[in-house]
Formats: C-alpha cells, structure tokens, sequence
C-alpha cells in the first residue's frame, strides 16, 4: 500500500513539504504528518495551511475513512509550534492565528468521512485539539504515549477547539481537571475516561484505526450523558465556583490567570458551536498578551535549553555513592530508578539500612507495576565494604560538609576507581578549588550539587573549577540528562549559584523573625510575591541545622550576619520539620503556623526585604560570571528554588520592572536598615536592559 497519489482523487499536481498519504486496500486514507526538518512534529502555520489544503479536497471527494498518523517514531504531536506562538504575539497577530487553527480543525470535524487520530508517543496541545476534532481515537499501549493539553502550564488554555470539544467529549469535571492541572493520560488511562475509544498495540494501531474508520462505534450511554449533563447551564453554574475553589488554593489570580479564565469562560458561555469556539478565541489571545505568558513560554524554551544539554555518550553505567545520609541515600536510589547499576556506602550498615528502606518507599511510589519492582531494586545494592568505588564510573560523595572530612575520602577512594572514572562532590557550598587540593585526577572532579527533595527538584548544578576538563562537563551533563534532571554549569565559588542567591533570601527573614515579626506574616508577604514556600517555612523545611552550616561557609564571603535565631536553634530537637519543631511546630508533616494578632499590619517594606536581597545577589552573581548569561542564572533560580516561575527568573523581572527602580527601593532599605542592603556589583550590567 505505497503512497499513490492518482489514488487519491483531487490530490493530483500537490506539493507537499510536511503531510503524506497512503490509500490502503481498504479504502481509507492515511494521512502522516512528518514536519519537515524537524525532529518533532509541531502544528506550524506551514503545517497548519498545508492540512487545510487536503481537507478542502477531500471534503469534495471523501474516501471511506481518514486516518491521522504520524510520520515520527518519537511521537504524534507535540502541540502548537511554541516559537512561532512568540512571534505572532510580538506582532500582535494571535488572534489571527488562533482563529485559522480553529478554522481548520473545525473543517476536519466537519468531513463527511470518518475520522480516527492514531496516537503513539506524545500528543500534546495542538495536537490533542486536532485528535479531538476527529470522529474517534486510537491510542498505542506503549509506555511512552502520553495524550494531554497542557497549555496552562504556559499561561494561556487550549485555543483551537480543545476547551470547547473536550468538555462535551469526557465530561466537564474531567475535562477541567485535565485542563487546569496540564498533566497527561497513558493509553489506558484516555481509554477509560472516554477520551481514546480503543487501545492498541503499536504495530497494530493504524490498522486498527482504520477498522474503526470503517465500522465506527457507539459511546457509553454514561460517556454520552455525563458530556451532555456536566455542560448544560445549571451544572456549569454549580461545577465552575467548585472548579475556581480548587484552582484558588494553588494560585493566584493575579499570578496566573489562565486556569480563572478558563473555567469562567466555560461557565459564561452556551449556545452553539461557533459562538463558544469565538469566546475561547478571545479569551485565550487576551491571556497571550499578558506577562505571565510571556514570561512562562520563556521559562518553557529555558527548559528546553537545559534539556538539550549533554549528549547521551556520557560513559556512565555504574555509580557508587559514598554517604548513605538523606542527601546520599535518595541521589542513589532516583539513580536506580533510572537504569543505573548503584552501589551506597557508609560507614555503618544501619545507615545503609535506612537508605535502602527510604528508596523501596520511592520504587512503590514510581513503578506502577508491581512485578517490575524487584528488577529495579536490584539495582540498587549496600555497599559496606566500599567495593563498588572500584567498578564505577561516576563516584558521588555525599557526606558532611568539612572540606578536610572531604578530602580525606578522596584519597582513600580515588586510588581504587578505574582510569576514566569521574569523581563528583555533593557539596551544597563549599569551593571546587578548596576540595580538589591533593587529587591525583582533578580534571575529572567536579561537583554534581542535587537539591531536597531529589525526586522532585529538577536540577543539578554541575560545578566547574580550574583544572576540570571541559569533556568531564559534557559527560555530567549527559547523566544529569539520563535521570531526567535539568543541569546548570556554575562556577565553583562559595553557594554556586542556588545557595547564594537563596541564602540572602533566607537570612532576612529570619532577621525578620528575630525582631518579632511573625513567621506567617514573613511567608504571606513571600507567597504573595509568588514564591511557592514561605522563606520561614522553607529554613524548617531545609533545616536550621543544614541552613546554619550553609551560613558558616557563605556569611564571610557575603559579609552577613548569621542571626542568633538561625545559629542558636541549629540543634537536636530543633533543628525544623524532620524534629518536629524548628521555628515552626510541625504536625504530620505540615507546619503549624500561629494565627496572627487581630488587626496584625505588616510592616510595608517587608516584601522588599525579602526579594530584593535575592536580587541584589543575582546580579551580583551574573557581574562575577557565576554562570554563563542571564538566562541560565534565571534559569537556574527558577528551577532550584521554585522562585516565581511567571516572573521569569530573577533577571528578568528585573527588566520587567526596572532596574532603576528597583535599585532606588534597594538603596531605601540600606538607608532604613543597614549596609547588608548595599547594592551589589552589576546593577549597571547592559543584560539588566535587554529582553
């Protein structure tokens, strides 16, 4: 069944760069998409146009059925091309291009020919909005196919149909789940709430998309009453204040909009098709113009740097880690969760012990399947004798933050790796310079700096000094990338990066807290700013133990205080969340934070005092070359400390708000409360400028 195409009548004399078609046998055609140049498939304007142009054809002279396939082994559709999304808002056209991609999924949904999407790998965004306009849908079993529309997460909602078909298609409380919490479905997952009708295995999927073209297939009467009943006027009335209650508790109004606008948009608006299809068109190209998505499609293509980093030649199968604390332990065990073979070390076995229970928790968290759960603990082995070091190719030491403590391990372990081995610290602060005195082998030493909690913080700080060989960054970078986490090259000065713009931070609002202001007022005024964790939250949360020793390395190289509240509670019993008391009492894991007294005013520059040290530092860190450019500072800042994604980074809501103005505001607070405020070096930086 060869692509033909005097098969197809009316395709004669086409040209096209990024669609093909395949009659089969059977009478259905097979329309694959297999964009052009790219290694991912994006619904493109390019794209977009060229489908419109076979649709309008086949509209004329339909075949029995019409399959919708892709091209790519990687995947369906990406979704939107995110790029060109940029461009048409810089030149105000988005309304425009939104109305063309409704316009041409709504020509799909009208064909006179059945229409099946079949799905394998990734369908995301755009190209769920044009499954969605299809008759049915069929989705591969394998693991790696994810269906989902996640454009919330880039502050706008689906634009092209999908919040307007998906409701009616699955149900509203569904539908809104799925669209305001971005997450994606499996196979099965899509079958069940009605969103694919059949699952398949891959090899047999467009053969059976094609059965389904031919024979069609009934929905539920349940699937086909609840998308009736969940979408008439009262139940919109009902389910919609439910909906914004959810989405209140997450975020913000005035931070992120995109969720608020969706469910009033659905609430607001009945009527026909055409009527509800112009309302999300208005109200999405109104959500494309604001900051918050400006700012989150850059924190998407800051990611999509990040990612793109290190290749996958890294070298690295076995990895010993040294220190089986919570920091080592858990690096271990996401490690073998990831495919490598891992051996932990320490210098008793009950500590190992603890490790190895904390990482069967994890298993049981993250592979579903239980009969797969035995073959990923085994790859995860004690190591009391230390064995291990000698197999490896990546050795990680974990233990106590004493550079001497450090140093000393590395002479009694590096004599035993193999040659090409990388030895890599865990070190949150300490220099690279410091720990490489005495190596036999510093070209390939470096730091691997993970963050709490390391299942679900998304960097890793590859940390660079003097005699590192630029091909051991390559190699760290490439095993970063395989465990699925995000790496940044920092230079090996006191704090990296992370550590040294947060610690500001943190340090002034416990100052904060030592004058008597409440911790619940310190972390509303940081929540309200856009900060996911109250700064006095987080030091429990981290610990004062930890945050205090933190303060030790990075107070002289600052020049700031550690105040008493930080350096005297930095004990057993009160060292914060894993006591059960630090600042903060803690019950079941959840801080107890003390009502404020009634008719309780913060003070008015207690914001500033909490952020603008942080910027202060940031820039301070772009001036001394702490990173390479201003975007992966942002980068680094967002994805390590969760600092307010719809601001886009340090830097760049430095831009947005002015770095005069901001300085002016940071010149205040030195005159009114001391030199720690002092302006750093780089607030003339021409990168504070440019967008």
């Amino acid at each position: 069944m060869a692509t033909n195409a005097s098969a197809v009548p009316g395709f004669d004399g086409l040209r096209l760069q990024h669609w093909s078609w395949q009659m089969r046998d059977d009478g259905v055609l097979v329309l694959s998409l297999d964009r052009a140049g790219e290694a991912v498939n994006a619904l493109s304007q390019d794209v977009l146009i060229e489908l419109d142009g076979l649709l309008e054809r086949l509209a004329i002279d339909p075949p029995k059925g019409i399959v919708f396939a892709s091209g790519k082994d990687n995947g369906f559709i990406a979704g939107a091309d995110i790029k060109e999304f940029q461009d048409f808002d810089a030149k105000g056209t988005i309304g425009g291009a939104l109305q063309r991609g409704q316009q041409v999924f709504q020509r799909l949904a009208s064909l006179p020919s059945p229409t099946v999407a079949a799905i394998h790998g990734f369908c995301m965004g755009g190209g769920t909005e044009l499954a969605l306009a299809c008759d049915y849908r069929v989705a591969s079993k394998d693991p790696s196919t994810r269906i989902g529309l996640p454009e919330v997460k880039l502050g706008i909602y689906p634009g092209w149909g999908g919040s307007v078909r998906l409701p009616r298609l699955i149900g509203a409380p569904d539908a809104l789940d799925l669209m305001l919490t971005g997450r994606s479905l499996s196979a099965s997952a899509a079958r069940a709430k009605g969103l694919v009708d059949r699952t398949a295995e891959k090899a047999m999927l467009v053969d059976t998309a094609a059965a389904l073209a031919l024979k069609g297939t009934t929905r539920p009467l349940r699937q086909r009453f609840m998308g009736w009943l969940t979408n008439t006027w009262a139940a919109r009335q009902v389910i919609a204040p439910m909906s914004l209650k959810q989405v209140a508790r997450k975020a913000r109004r005035e931070h992120y909009p995109a969720p608020y606008a969706l469910v009033e948009t659905w609430k607001n608006t009945g009527g026909g098709l055409q009527r509800r299809l112009a309302a999300e068109r208005k109200s999405v190209a109104k959500l494309a113009g604001t900051p918050t998505a400006r700012n989150l499609i850059r924190v998407f293509f800051l990611q999509e740097r990040l990612k793109s980093a290190g290749g996958k030649d890294h070298g690295i199968s076995r990895v010993h880690v040294v220190g089986a604390g919570v920091m080592g332990g858990d690096i271990a065990a996401w490690s073998a969760y990831k495919g490598f073979q891992v051996t932990l070390n320490d210098r008793g076995q009950e500590y190992i012990d603890k490790a190895l229970s904390r990482a069967g928790e994890l298993f049981a968290k993250k592979v579903k399947d239980e009969s797969k759960r035995p073959e990923v603990a085994a790859r995860l082995k004690g190591d009391l004798a230390g064995e291990g070091a000698a197999q490896a190719d990546l050795v990680i030491e974990a233990i106590i933050e004493q550079p001497g403590a450090k140093r000393e391990l590395y002479a009694s372990v590096e004599p035993a790796m193999k040659p090409g081995a990388l030895l890599a610290s865990n070190t949150s602060s300490i220099p690279l310079d410091e720990l490489a005195e005495g190596l036999q082998r510093p070209a390939q030493f470096a730091g691997l700096h993970y963050f709490n909690p390391v299942a679900l913080m998304p960097l890793v700080e590859i940390v660079r000094h003097a005699r590192m060989d630029p091909a051991t960054e390559q190699r760290l970078a490439g095993f970063c990338k395989a465990l699925g986490k995000l790496p940044v090259p920092v230079a090996g000065t006191p704090g990296f990066l992370v550590n040294r713009v947060l610690f500001p931070y943190m340090l002034e609002a416990v100052t904060a807290y030592s004058e008597g202001i409440p911790g619940r007022a310190i972390d509303r005024a940081a929540e309200a700013f856009g900060m996911p964790m109250g700064p006095i939250e987080l030091v429990d949360t981290v610990g004062l133990d930890v945050a205090a020793g933190v303060g030790a390395e990075l107070s002289p190289f600052l020049g700031l205080q550690v105040p008493e509240a930080l350096a005297g509670q930095a004990e057993p019993g009160r060292r914060g969340k894993k006591d059960g008391q630090g600042l903060y009492r803690w019950e079941d894991g959840k801080a107890v934070k003390p009502e404020l007294p009634e008719g309780y005013k913060a003070p008015e520059d207690l914001q500033d005092r909490l952020i603008l040290p942080l910027l202060n530092e940031a820039v301070a860190c772009l001036h001394d070359g702490v990173v390479a450019d201003a975007d992966l500072l942002d980068a680094g800042v967002i994805f390590g400390t969760g600092f307010a994604p719809f601001r886009g980074g340090p830097i760049q809501y430095i831009r947005d708000t002015g770095p005069e103005a901001l300085l002016a505001r940071l010149q205040q607070l030195q005159s009114r409360h001391g030199e720690r405020f002092a302006p750093r070096p780089g607030w003339d930086s021409p990168a504070l400028r440019q967008g």
